[in-house]
């Protein structure tokens, strides 16, 4: 039986787009896709904005906290994903990389907090289409 695929997202802080996209990829692929998220210089917590943006599309990402990116989880996944980190992030062989260029909503209130989120979910549904088709 094959492994299921693992995903992780990475950005600088691993406060608001990092946390949004897993947020969106474990409520649309359930079980399916293992989701982990970390950051190359993690913020202390959650961007609040993030938070309510996605409270309003009834995912709760308040309980998570910014992780620190390791080589290990890099390493150990199917897919990285990143958002402005460039080259904060190790190269293994084997793993696919993919940069999504998406506005960083740090500082911002959770109006212009909500196109980025909708852009997140956009590409976190056709990233789960890829994975679980393969």
């Amino acid at each position: 039986m094959p492994t299921k695929p693992s995903v992780l997202f990475v950005c600088v802080h691993n406060a608001g787009r990092s946390q949004m996209a897993a947020g969106f990829l474990a409520h649309l692929a359930g079980d399916a896709i293992e989701v982990r998220s970390a950051g190359s210089a993690p913020a202390a917590t959650i961007n609040p904005a993030a938070v309510e943006a996605m409270a309003e599309v009834g995912i709760d990402i308040s309980a998570q906290s910014p992780k620190i990116l390791t080589a290990d989880t890099v390493e150990t996944s199917t897919v990285v994903i990143t958002m402005g980190c460039g080259d904060a992030c190790p190269y293994f062989p084997g793993v696919t990389y993919r940069d999504w260029v998406l506005e960083d909503p740090a500082g911002k209130g959770v109006e212009a907090v909500r196109p980025i989120r909708d852009q997140i979910e956009q590409r976190v549904t056709a990233l789960i289409a890829e994975l679980v088709a393969e």
